[in-house]
């Protein structure tokens, strides 16, 4: 079973990484980007072939180590 975990910074917490990606696409030309958040994106093949189980399982690796969770979102997505 694979899993894709989508990391983001919550909403109120400084993106200097997406600010200075909004400057560059606005000096490529690229106007109209009026703000611009960067995150990461994980995708990972499990052997459990249970979806609870392993729903359960990515959350507890996103909670001790994926994800800083006081200052990120995630979401699990099971494939």
């Amino acid at each position: 079973m694979k899993a894709r975990v989508h990391v983001t910074l919550k909403h109120g917490v400084l993106d200097p990484q997406g600010k200075a990606i909004a400057h560059a696409l606005g000096s490529l030309g690229f106007g109209g980007v009026e703000d611009v958040r960067q995150g990461k994106f994980l995708e990972l093949e499990l052997a459990e072939t249970d979806a609870g189980k392993a729903r359960e399982q990515v959350k507890a690796m996103c909670e001790k180590l994926l994800a800083n969770t006081v200052i990120e979102n995630y979401t699990i997505e099971l494939v």
